[in-house]
């Protein structure tokens, strides 16, 4: 019988083991430079990634189950993220509001070779690329906060920024009073020394240098704010908006902003560019950060980063967590793929059995 190749699990506990090992600023400053890295670098002659796909439904609450898929062809593999967003889980069922593995596959047999829990990690790549683009387009003098939603986003928004600046201030608000009153608590062990300030929307977006919007407002009930006063340069990353007429930004901040997608593609279908023409869309962050120079002048405008998630961010995170796994030597190996005698013969089997 020949050996059918095992799969990698990294369980969320694995996940977990690994961070405390490597220290979570540590895996989050990996993490920032490979997304970066990934960004400037990605050429799209060698990596073939698909808009995300899925289901959207209303009954029995509402919510999305989506795939995410990017094969990256010099390395033979293919990362596929399957992801669920339902806003009521917290409420309903006290688990997160978004769920999702993270699988590898070989591309020259097909064979699984990894499954990622991507709850933890999903978190922590999003929270790494409003990094990226807060670097990009935010003052370098920043140092006030905004976040507009407190959920398990909010947490690794904050750290990611807090890593690329030096923040004084951060200023919060959630629609749910508990989400508001334990955020403090929930970001202690990031260890930060700045003032945490609950706040109103409006009192948000006068103060902040840099703002992350994060919510989990229905479809049709959007924009959060409008006609709210900011400072000039004003940097928005916007990473709530993840369905088809669900936005969290007001047109008319939109049209006085330049708006970065991360890619313009599924941005357009559910990000914050959905209500955008094309013309009224800038460069993507790909384009952005390749040509970071011709984009300086933007340091001191307002500027949105449309974040809607990409599977190339699941492919970097994957595979620092897998890098690590393999160096301390945890993980699952497990053989999920059927074994036969005869490749040819999905009953050969049986006959073993008859013969025993």
């Amino acid at each position: 019988m020949q050996n059918s190749p095992s799969t990698i699990i990294l369980t969320g506990e694995h996940i977990q083991q690994i961070i405390t090992h490597v220290g979570i600023d540590a895996i989050m400053d990996e993490l920032i430079e490979a997304t970066y890295q990934a960004f400037v670098n990605y050429d799209s002659a060698d990596s073939v990634m698909k808009a995300r796909s899925g289901f959207n439904y209303a009954e029995p609450n509402e919510g999305l189950v989506e795939w995410m898929p990017i094969r990256k062809i010099g390395d033979n593999e293919l990362v596929i993220k399957v992801v669920g967003y339902h806003p009521r889980n917290p409420e309903l069922h006290q688990i997160p509001t978004i769920l999702s593995t993270i699988s590898k596959y070989d591309t020259k047999t097909g064979h699984l070779m990894a499954l990622v829990d991507g709850v933890l990690p999903t978190s922590l790549r999003t929270g790494a690329v409003s990094a990226v683009a807060s670097k990009l387009f935010g003052k370098k003098e920043s140092e006030i906060m905004g976040l507009i939603g407190c959920g398990a986003q909010s947490i690794t928004q904050l750290h990611g920024i807090s890593r690329m600046f030096d923040l004084k201030e951060v200023y919060y608000y959630d629609i749910d009073p508990i989400s508001q009153q334990s955020f403090e608590s929930r970001v202690a062990m990031l260890n930060l020394d700045c003032s945490f300030i609950p706040s109103t929307i409006n009192e948000i977006l006068r103060q902040s240098d840099i703002l992350t919007t994060g919510t989990s407002i229905g479809i049709g009930e959007g924009p959060l704010f409008e006609n709210a006063k900011t400072k000039d340069w004003l940097h928005i990353n916007a990473i709530g908006s993840d369905f088809p007429g669900k936005f969290e930004i007001p047109l008319s901040f939109l049209k006085k902003s330049y708006v970065c997608p991360d890619w313009i593609k599924q941005a357009t279908i559910e990000g914050e560019c959905q209500q955008l023409s094309e013309s009224q869309i800038g460069e993507s962050l790909f384009n952005c950060l390749k040509d970071a120079n011709k984009h300086k002048n933007l340091k001191g405008q307002l500027t949105v980063f449309d974040s809607t998630g990409l599977a190339l961010q699941d492919l970097v995170v994957s595979t620092i967590f897998l890098n690590h796994a393999k160096a301390m030597n945890i993980g699952k190996a497990l053989i999920i793929e059927n074994e036969s005698i005869d490749e040819k013969n999905p009953y050969s089997f049986l006959t073993t059995l008859k013969k025993s």
